[in-house]
């Protein structure tokens, strides 16, 4: 009862022998068939190969290391045949079938080999070098997914939307034709997830719009996800009539019918330049994967049911009606695959597999690509490009107008720039930051998305995989987490799953932090970071003043470009209009934006030193800096206590080496961190100094682990200039008593 594998493998021998074959669901009236004798018979073995597969999986624990599978499936392989092969394709976890056939369609790949090499984590797997079981392919314009549940849609639509931004733009780096077709698939039980329907809304929005949304959402039906059915009806009650969204339906289990609905969506979206919804009935064998018992939930009538219209004896019996193969070749057929799995596996087992961190980690950060960056743009171009900013850039900026004029610069130098995010457009954002990019590059450089974070970071993934550098802006700090799987899970993994096959550059702007007088209350003054620090490769980046702020940009984007790097662009909101230091109108948080030409690079890592007093080291970075600097005024005038000041800068990954040669020689080192004292910068950093030794007394200033309230109640949970001063003086008032005690 439980080992359905078996059960399937002799009903499979033993129908077709008899002849006990299923009907066939489909109306096959009105369904033409376009496919030859011999293209049944390729696409049969295609199916084979992944049934087998499947089999291989739950026979050999141990060797193998997933157990997922793509049995009731097989009918993506003629979605795979109905579309061409440079059609970018992000693929559900059970489409073997569809990447088998795919890369049997191109010279010189062994799709059977490296399948089993996946599942076997072998290091020689072409995919993924031995990280993951992952279905994906360079060479066939399949980026590696692996268990994904819908979060690799907002991407698939990114992608779709590229393509007519690129053909518009004559983007010189595009990767996809302009005539193009993106592929989506996914299950019915994930199409209820807030991904899908963030994404399928998107792009029947864009579409609704007239705006170019060639993509095919594959919806593959097989009623129930792991456990949970789906109510009959539900899938075509949802997406059936929504406007803008053009609803195909045909039966998986035909290879036929999947061929004509999969050719009629291939067709559409590739005419029209409109989204799809492809309603692709299949059926799930063998439970959800290896562990799962499906008897525990499922009557063993709904279990055989499903086996009853097993995809293979389908596509057994169409043979047979076409004359393709006699029931005795498609036995034969069958039995000479599941030899050659075997033997191919039995290769594949021994292959080596990763065996050090080190090589584990090698394809974490992408890597240089042997790209440079574009030459600075001609200064007659440039002058007449921002005629209107030409008395300003002679007049000391905020941090607000240097991002914004920084943006203006790397637009012009980068062509493949493209800066999106709500209500960045037309209103310039909310604080003004991207106040004119509008009127100096256009709407296809410049546009206003909707209200779905998911939705904004999944374009910039997508928009990334066609040759763009994403610049995506999330409009505030607290808003990232209803979207932060788009960066932890999909953003930042694509290099390591792809074994720097992949990779998806970007700057996702956000403005964050707190100290805007408790305007907003939390939601406007978020100040935690840690979701955001502890993700392999990607770089947070903070600047706390103007003068910093357009290298770090220029630095950001050139690691974007030359090696395909995730960046999380931090600007405190507190900061973006503030002129004033130490008293009203003093004007010394100012600074005079420098052209291009002028700007000296502020590598990746590079820390701001502030100060040359030994008796405390402050290290801060953000509004912490600008605090810090008003309290070393205090200290030093009215307490004759000298500091220097870090300004971080780049939060993750910190440069440990920078930081430790500068607090070395202090006599004190006080950590003044914004964000919450949990989960906090000021927790790694200790941690740091306890690692290289380091033995002056230190303390921290840090927020309260509290969400930030409204009105003038935020000053009691944050820093201040008062707690930095006082904790400053208790520091070294600590280490003076211990002094005097040795002298004594």
């Amino acid at each position: 009862m439980f080992d359905r594998a078996q059960i399937l493998d002799k009903a499979f021998r033993e129908r077709v022998t008899s002849g006990l074959l299923p009907t066939a669901r489909a109306n096959r009236a009105v369904i033409a068939n376009n496919l030859k004798p011999t293209e049944l018979v390729d696409l049969f073995d295609s199916q084979l190969m992944s049934r087998h597969l499947d089999f291989m999986a739950r026979r050999t624990k141990g060797k193998t290391f997933y157990s997922i599978g793509s049995s009731g499936h097989e009918g993506m392989a003629a979605v795979a045949k109905s579309f061409r092969q440079n059609d970018m394709a992000f693929l559900h976890y059970r489409d073997g079938a569809f990447l088998i056939q795919r890369k049997k369609q191109t010279p010189g790949l062994t799709p059977l080999h490296d399948m089993t090499l996946s599942f076997a984590a072998s290091r020689e797997d072409p995919v993924s070098g031995g990280r993951h079981k992952v279905l994906g392919c360079a060479d066939t314009f399949v980026p590696p997914q692996t268990s994904t549940i819908a979060s690799h849609l907002p991407k698939a639509v990114g992608a779709a939307h590229s393509l007519g931004l690129a053909k518009k733009l004559k983007l010189p780096g595009r990767i996809l034709s302009d005539d193009a077709v993106i592929l989506c698939s996914f299950g019915d039980a994930s199409s209820n997830h807030s991904t899908a329907q963030g994404a399928i809304n998107s792009a029947a929005w864009a579409s609704y719009q007239c705006s170019p949304m060639p993509i095919v959402f594959i919806c593959e039906d097989n009623g129930i996800g792991i456990s949970v059915r789906t109510p009959r009806g539900w899938i075509e009650a949802n997406f059936g009539t929504k406007p803008g969204l053009h609803y195909i339906a045909c039966d998986g289990v035909d290879l036929i019918d999947a061929y004509r609905g999969a050719s009629e969506a291939a067709a559409y979206a590739r005419a029209r330049r409109k989204p799809v919804f492809l309603h692709m009935r299949t059926v799930r064998l063998m439970g959800h994967a290896g562990a799962d018992i499906e008897a525990a939930y499922a009557t063993s009538e709904e279990i055989e049911a499903a086996e009853h219209d097993d995809p293979l004896l389908h596509t057994a019996r169409i043979l047979i009606e076409h004359g393709a193969l006699s029931k005795e070749d498609i036995v034969a057929r069958y039995e000479t695959m599941e030899k050659r799995v075997d033997r191919v596996a039995t290769d594949a087992f021994q292959k080596p597999r990763l065996e050090t961190a080190t090589d584990i980690m090698s394809s974490i950060t992408p890597g240089a690509i042997g790209v440079t960056a574009p030459p600075l743009p001609d200064e007659k171009l440039r002058a007449k490009r921002f005629s209107k900013d030409a008395r300003n850039y002679e007049k000391p900026q905020t941090l607000a107008k240097h991002i914004n004029f920084a943006l203006a610069d790397l637009m012009l130098q980068y062509e493949n720039v493209a800066l999106f995010g709500e209500d960045v457009a037309r209103k310039g954002g909310v604080y003004g930051v991207t106040q004119g990019l509008l009127d100096k590059f256009g709407p296809a450089r410049i546009f206003d998305t909707v209200l779905d974070e998911q939705t904004i970071l999944g374009l910039a993934i997508g928009m990334a995989h066609n040759g763009f550098i994403p610049i995506p802006e999330i409009q505030f700090l607290a808003y990232l987490h209803n979207a932060e799987d788009q960066i932890r899970g999909e953003a930042a993994t694509l290099s390591f799953f792809s074994n720097r096959q992949y990779r998806n550059p970007m700057i996702v702007r956000i403005a964050g932090l707190a100290y805007q007088k408790g305007f907003g209350g939390h939601f406007h003054n978020d100040n935690s970071l840690a979701v955001l620090r502890d993700i392999p490769s990607v770089i947070v980046a903070c600047p706390s003043n103007g003068a910093d702020a357009g290298p770090m940009l220029r630095t950001c984007l050139k690691l974007a470009h030359e090696e395909g790097r995730v960046i999380i662009f931090i600007e405190p909101i507190a900061l973006y209009q503030t002129a004033d230091l130490h008293e009203s109108g003093d004007k010394k948080w100012l600074s005079k934006y420098l052209p291009p030409h002028e700007q000296v690079e502020l590598a990746l890592g590079e820390i701001a030193v502030h100060g040359d007093g030994d008796a405390l080291c402050i290290i801060t970075y953000g509004n912490g800096y600008y605090l810090s600097c008003k309290a070393e005024k205090i200290l030093a005038e009215k307490h004759n206590l000298r500091c220097k000041i870090i300004d971080l800068r780049w939060l993750q990954p910190l440069n440990e080496n920078a930081i430790i040669s500068a607090a070395a020689k202090s006599d004190h080192i006080l950590i003044v961190d914004e964000c919450r004292k949990t989960g906090s910068l000021s927790e790694q950093l200790f941690t740091l100094f306890d690692e290289h030794d380091l033995t002056q007394p230190r303390a921290r200033v840090t927020a309260e682990d509290c969400f930030i309230p409204l009105g003038p109640a935020a000053n009691h949970v944050l820093p201040s200039v008062e707690s930095i001063v006082e904790a400053a003086l208790g520091l070294c008032k600590t280490k003076n008593k211990k002094t005097q005690r040795r002298k004594a």
